[in-house]
């Protein structure tokens, strides 16, 4: 007597090979489905309907949020219905899955926070040099006018990272490998963290308070996932506290800060 295959259910596309290989391999073990719905209504409905019953894993990623909606409350209860126990999501950041709903209907979550460490740090520190240097004025005066690139009137001059205290707030491995080449540029690293890391894993970072963190920086980069304990946690009160001229770079989620009190 055969027995059916689970099903693998594909949330979003895959564009790059051999992503995609990979994933199409699993095809020996199992049924790869996708969904037919375009919008969250629709899916959920789709899920209730019996046509995605035997699924037991769930392959998503960031864009499929517009296909789903929130992985959380109606949307996990009926996903368990289906038979789902696992949801392996591509990306670091995680907030658009409650966690502590699948929890409670026994899906486990896994994350991808290794990949993109190199890429991140990258660009936080492009935004780091473009907001010292002040890159940004002559690109646009160029674009408008390419005999008058300096503008009118002239950017400010722009300043040297050498010298200049970086404050990294969550220095997991994002914020360890920007300090790193934050560190080669002659800034000094500080950071803070829930809990201190150990010398090794410091690489030479001094350890602050929040408070302090905030004064002593000439520039703070946020790299802290976004969950209910860190949405807004950035704020006019602590934008307050930071030197007059100081940049933020933040390449984690937006709800981090309070984006009205920035502006």
């Amino acid at each position: 007597m055969s027995h059916a295959k689970p099903k693998v259910l594909l949330l979003g596309e895959i564009e790059h090979e051999p992503a995609r290989s990979a994933y199409d391999s699993l095809s020996a073990l199992a049924d790869l489905v996708s969904p037919k719905s375009r919008n969250p209504s629709d899916f959920l409905q789709e899920c209730r309907s019996g046509a995605l019953d035997g699924t037991k894993a769930v392959y998503r990623t960031f864009q499929s949020v517009a296909v789903t909606g929130r992985i959380e409350g109606e949307v996990v209860e009926a996903l368990a219905k289906a038979g789902v126990r696992f949801i392996a999501h591509n990306g670091a950041g995680y907030d658009q899955i409650n966690t502590a709903d699948c929890t409670a209907h026994s899906i486990q979550v896994s994350n991808t926070p290794a990949p993109p460490i190199a890429a991140t740090a990258d660009t936080a520190l492009f935004l780091l040099l473009g907001a010292l240097r002040g890159f940004s004025a002559p690109l646009l005066s160029l674009r408008a006018s390419p005999r008058s690139f300096r503008g009118d009137p002239a950017p400010r001059l722009g300043r040297d990272p050498a010298g200049k205290t970086l404050a990294i707030l969550g220095m997991g491995g994002i914020g360890r490998s920007l300090a790193r080449k934050a560190q080669a540029l002659g800034m000094t690293v500080v950071y803070h963290n829930r809990t201190r890391l150990s010398a090794e894993e410091e690489g030479g970072a001094g350890y602050l308070g929040w408070e302090e963190l905030l004064r002593e920086a000439d520039v703070l980069s946020l790299n802290l996932p976004l969950n209910e304990g860190t949405r807004g946690l950035v704020g006019r009160k602590e934008f307050g506290m930071m030197k007059k001229g100081a940049v933020v770079v933040n390449t984690a989620r937006g709800g981090v800060m309070d984006e009205a009190a920035l502006v």
